[in-house]
């Protein structure tokens, strides 16, 4: 057993800013405990597909891939980006416009129907500063896009359009979503920092930038960082703090920052002596978590250099849309890390699935959710235009005990 004054459970974003804040204020006898073998936590990457140039594997991230709202001048700066200026992450502007609409049949242009959406948004925005201010009864975000006149009900290309502009956004479909707070959210993002989306694409990782903050206070082999600890039990009282260790091993605390995933807390993988305070348990109950996957692809080049998706009109779109004839959010946004400005031949093609999909995608196998994704490939560009993926690959959040992104 080892005792210190604080004991910082979880290294990835919160859990290092808070070892940086005690730190900062003169307080050193902290220790930083982690599941992972990495500082990170849901900033995650892993290595996947071929460089042809090299010969080695590209990385791509797992989890966040985002700068979401940058700055605008005179205004104030996106924290994270300037932690990304700062530790010279590379990114590039994701270009929304650059976006190429299908059905099961092919290229269908109903690009318009996303400026129809941002119309009825416009209007959605305006009754949400009124529901806040006035202190109303909130409404769904559905009930709000209805009195805006949006109303996709059968229409199976407005619904992969209002998946566009909202699901992908928030992991949930306006029906389960809060129409004051989600505009409360947005708003706080890209109205107070930038309308700008920056993609992440940088082969040290995301995290990097998490590191190396961490490295700014923390030395090569610092003994207070405690990797590979699967922290099983934390026993509290007035006297202190003990966290206990799968493995057996223990570390008691005048104090205990918890930064875990929400999720962990709602699947009670840690157990904690006596319970968490009802009222404490009630805030963990009451966050609900989305669950957003990236299913990746490498696929070869054509006899001619190009990839199959580069045969539309535009070969530089980043985006592609589908609308399923059956099923809303069925693999519905594909995204070319092959598009200038990111894995420039790379061959790396990903499409994002959320909520149900998500679930359901990462409860089977990865036969089955290759198969599912290559039928709609497919249907958008032709049977014998898709080749078989050089490689293939998702990661399955949902059944990861130390994170547990679900509903």
């Amino acid at each position: 057993m080892h005792t210190h004054q604080v004991a910082v459970l979880g290294a990835g974003m919160a859990g290092i800013a808070a070892a940086q804040t005690l730190h900062n204020a003169s307080i050193t006898d902290f220790h930083i405990i982690d599941v992972n073998s990495y500082i990170g936590g849901r900033v995650a990457h892993t290595t996947f597909g071929t460089n042809p140039s090299t010969g080695k594997p590209y990385t791509v991230e797992l989890g966040a891939n985002w700068v979401q709202g940058l700055g605008s001048p005179g205004g104030p700066e996106n924290p994270i980006w300037t932690l990304a200026k700062k530790w010279g992450l590379n990114n590039t502007y994701s270009n929304y416009s650059s976006i190429q609409t299908y059905d099961e049949n092919g290229i269908a242009d109903y690009a318009a129907l996303l400026d129809d959406y941002e119309t009825a948004y416009s209007t959605v925005e305006e009754q949400a500063g009124t529901i806040l201010t006035q202190n109303l009864q909130d409404r769904t975000m559905r009930t709000g896009l209805s009195i805006g006149d949006w109303k996709p009900k059968k229409d199976m290309k407005k619904q992969a359009a209002e998946w566009w502009e909202f699901d992908w956004e928030y992991a949930y479909s306006p029906d389960q979503s809060s129409q004051t707070w989600a505009i409360v959210n947005y708003n706080t993002t890209f109205y107070q920092f930038s309308d700008e989306n920056n993609y992440v694409w940088d082969q040290r990782g995301f995290n990097y930038f998490i590191e190396s903050e961490a490295y700014t206070f923390l030395t090569p082999s610092d003994p207070r960082l405690h990797l590979s600890t699967n922290v099983t039990s934390i026993s509290y009282s007035n006297s202190g703090v003990t966290i206990t260790a799968s493995d057996g091993s223990c570390i008691a605390a005048d104090y205990a920052i918890c930064t875990f995933s929400v999720g962990v807390l709602q699947n009670d993988v840690v157990s904690f002596t006596p319970p968490l305070p009802e009222w404490k348990q009630a805030g963990i109950e009451g966050m609900q978590m989305g669950t957003y996957t990236k299913i990746f692809f490498q696929f070869p080049p054509s006899a001619s250099g190009s990839y199959f998706w580069e045969t539309g009109p535009d070969p530089t779109t980043q985006f592609f849309l589908y609308a399923d004839p059956i099923e809303r959010g069925w693999y519905p946004v594909f995204q070319s890390l092959s598009a200038p400005g990111f894995l420039e031949g790379s061959g790396i093609f990903f499409v994002t699935v959320v909520y149900a999909q998500s679930y359901r995608a990462e409860q089977q196998s990865d036969d089955a959710t290759k198969a599912e994704v290559l039928a709609v490939l497919r249907s958008m560009y032709g049977a014998d235009n898709v080749p078989e993926p050089l490689d293939f690959m998702y990661p399955r959040w949902s059944t990861e005990p130390w994170a547990f992104w679900q509903l």
